[in-house]
């Protein structure tokens, strides 16, 4: 399992936790303020249980800060960076999901201590975090 910005570029892969951990050591050793943000969703079928998903915000000159994600593209996913509108992955349509508004400097504990606890990508999925809102 990856979980640092260096396991991600050694393996080429990771959870959006991990992603989002690359994405804000790329854009700060790039002289671009960053921080991690999450939101949390329901894991299938829009109802509960829920888990949180990693994503970033980065501060742009005009616009503050502006949440972007890093997941990654796909045919049911577009995720755009369109300053000043933000264009996530994951829009909230269920009650009990929310887009979490503190931006931190680091990942969760919770996140870290689960992806440096696991050994596969199915132990991580059958324990994903959440938090109360």
């Amino acid at each position: 399992m990856t979980c640092s910005a260096s396991d991600v570029l050694k393996q080429g892969t990771g959870y959006c936790y991990a992603k989002s951990h690359l994405l804000a050591a790329l854009l700060r050793a790039n002289g671009t303020p960053a921080g991690i943000c999450y939101q949390r969703l329901t894991i299938r079928d829009d109802k509960p249980p829920f888990s949180l998903h990693g994503l970033n915000a980065v501060w742009l000159e005009g616009i503050g800060w502006y949440r972007i994600d890093a997941r990654g593209n796909k045919a049911s996913v577009d995720a755009q960076f369109c300053p000043p509108v933000q264009q996530l992955a994951f829009q909230i349509i269920t009650e009990g999901e929310a887009d979490l508004a503190t931006i931190y400097a680091g990942p969760l504990p919770e996140v870290v201590n689960l992806l440096t606890g696991s050994s596969t990508w199915q132990e991580v999925a059958d324990n994903l975090p959440d938090i109360s809102i």
